[in-house]
């Protein structure tokens, strides 16, 4: 997974399928989330991006993007948010939201 911060945003996420990690070191159920993706990563690497970013580290875009809870992971594809779900999620279920969007 690839960390990025408010100024790479929108780059970053700006082509292809992207799966966006909100999250912060002090989260447990961010701490839960992460293996899950690294996962999803290993298996789905070659249809979906993922990007992690720390909401401590870069407020304008949690700000932005209305994260209020996290860990939330946001869905982009070429660009715009398809997606956005809150709390922890099984790999099964991102992996079947991920693939209606491939």
């Amino acid at each position: 997974m690839k960390k990025i911060n408010d100024q790479q945003f929108k780059e970053e996420t700006s082509q292809g399928l992207a799966l966006i990690d909100f999250w912060a070191p002090w989260c447990g159920p961010c701490k839960m989330q992460a293996p899950i993706l690294d996962e999803l990563e290993a298996e789905m690497g070659d249809k979906v991006s993922i990007f992690k970013l720390n909401v401590d580290d870069n407020p304008v875009t949690a700000s932005e993007f209305g994260v209020m809870s996290i860990p939330t992971l946001m869905i982009k594809k070429d660009g715009r948010v398809v997606d956005k779900l809150v709390g922890v999620h099984d790999k099964e279920t991102l992996a079947k939201i991920l693939n209606e969007f491939a």
